[in-house]
């Protein structure tokens, strides 16, 4: 990813992360939800933005369906928040790995023997 790519994916991070905790008031959108990370298309038309949602199936969907219809909203907090002469269209993935290096660790503990586990 190029430097500038590379700025303008943190800015975004940084953006979205405000907006969850205090702008962004869809009920649908979990408070167990943080941005893992933002990949900029190098023309930087296109933003991937991985989120990560404790909580059940159900839950992950709900916020991912919310933060979609909040697109426009985002988007033009970005606009207000960073200066370009255009935006990158947003989409919201659901992010795994923390929930995955979770079961890993649980399975990790699981092996130990039961006098290492007292200890």
């Amino acid at each position: 990813m190029s430097y500038r790519a590379n700025r303008l994916a943190g800015e975004i991070k940084r953006v979205i992360t405000e907006l969850l905790q205090t702008g962004l008031k869809d009920p649908r959108v979990h408070m167990l939800t943080s941005i893992t990370a933002v990949d900029v298309s190098r023309d930087l038309r296109h933003a991937k933005v991985f989120v990560s949602v404790m909580g059940s199936e159900e839950e992950q969907k709900k916020t991912l369906e919310g933060l979609q219809s909040a697109n426009g909203f985002i988007r033009s907090e970005l606009g207000k928040q960073i200066r370009l002469n255009y935006h990158p269209e947003l989409l919201f993935e659901l992010d795994r790995s923390i929930e995955h290096s979770l079961k890993i660790s649980q399975m990790l503990k699981d092996l130990k023997p039961d006098k290492e586990r007292e200890n």
